[in-house]
């Protein structure tokens, strides 16, 4: 990225210099997940199987409109998971998560934490990107539950981000609004989740750049608290 431009983003968030901290973090081992109705995933080549099971599936009617399915992209044994709404244009085209300028904050959003984009795993609640970009409805996100379970049980995180509002509402089962759910560090099968804000929503709402750094630094004190 252009250092300007990244300046920019890194003012949007309130900081004028991220100084990345040290990852303490350790590789767990590869750990086969359990799909939500209690089958097994074979033994081999398990997060193979289910990523060509994303990008072949017909679930709901997003699989006519969709360019292709985004499956996420990152460590598969990652500490950090981070998890979206759902793909937009340019994340259909491209098959990746979080690209275009709100990814690119995204990515300084991380490297204040101390990691890298490569060092997390970054996927979204459904796969598909609806039309127009408008929210998911709740049978297209009933029909990628599944998908999304079984990533979080074979990544097996220490700690979820919930990346906007949507994102918290549907890991949560809530309909809270994010400004009662931000701010506290929620728990989902035993699972810490701390919800932030959205990327995109920063870049158009600057006043809550500082809340946004508060966000990432309750994620950072709850894992430190979790590895004590």
């Amino acid at each position: 990225m252009d250092n300007t431009l990244r300046l920019r983003y890194l003012d949007a968030m309130g900081i004028t210099v991220w100084v990345p901290r040290t990852s303490e973090q350790s590789t767990p081992p590869t750990i086969c997940g359990v799909p939500a109705d209690g089958s097994e995933l074979p033994a081999n080549n398990s997060w193979s199987a289910l990523q060509t099971e994303v990008a072949n599936c017909t679930k709901c009617k997003l699989c006519a409109t969709r360019i292709q399915t985004v499956f996420g992209t990152g460590n598969k044994e990652a500490d950090w998971l981070l998890i979206g709404e759902a793909p937009g244009q340019h994340e259909d085209e491209q098959g990746k998560p979080f690209v275009g300028n709100a990814g690119l904050l995204l990515t300084e959003m991380i490297r204040a934490l101390g990691l890298t984009r490569e060092a997390v795993f970054i996927t979204n609640i459904i796969k598909c990107r609806p039309p127009t970009n408008r929210d998911p409805h709740v049978d297209e996100v009933a029909s990628c539950n599944g998908y999304l379970q079984q990533q979080i049980s074979m990544i097996k995180p220490k700690i979820i981000l919930a990346i906007g509002r949507i994102a918290a509402q549907t890991l949560l089962n809530t309909d809270a609004p994010l400004a009662r759910l931000r701010g506290k560090a929620h728990r989902v099968n035993n699972i810490p989740v701390v919800v932030v804000y959205h990327p995109a929503y920063l870049l158009r709402s600057l006043p809550e750049k500082r809340k946004a750094w508060q966000d990432l630094q309750l994620a950072m004190q709850t894992v430190k608290e979790s590895e004590d």
